[in-house]
């Protein structure tokens, strides 16, 4: 199929679908005519790394993932060093999600603070801030 029809069955526009091919995760062959086609088993390739991506995780992590993905969800065949990676991305969204957390509580105490000493006649101009 070409890159249309796969692009209509996945829901993933072309341009993805190129992206992807650069970064090693799809691998069409090329017709007579040099277009992309691609073989059913792209369809499967492709919902794979949608899921990946939602998991957070980036394309060249997915590239070492994929030999051991099976399924659309995808299922990940266990190994050591799989789940070392897995572990280690865990390890960064959760230390982001905190350093989150640690900014959002400051803005509130801040937003607090300053509706408690609000004096109309001391207003801000918050039109010059950025």
């Amino acid at each position: 199929m070409l890159i249309g029809e796969l692009s209509r069955r996945t829901g993933v526009n072309t341009h993805q679908l190129r992206y992807y091919e650069s970064q090693g995760l799809l691998e069409p062959d090329r017709g007579l005519n040099g277009y992309r086609e691609y073989g059913e088993d792209a369809i499967l390739t492709v919902r794979q790394i949608r899921n990946l991506l939602e998991a957070g995780l980036s394309t060249q992590t997915i590239e070492y993932l994929l030999p051991c993905a099976t399924g659309t969800t995808p299922d990940l065949v266990s190994c050591p060093e799989l789940l070392d990676v897995l572990r280690a991305r865990l390890g960064g969204l959760e230390e982001h999600i905190d350093t989150l957390t640690r900014s959002r509580d400051a803005l509130r105490t801040y937003i607090e603070t300053a509706e408690q000493g609000m004096s109309p006649q001391y207003a801000c101009d918050t039109t010059t801030a950025a």
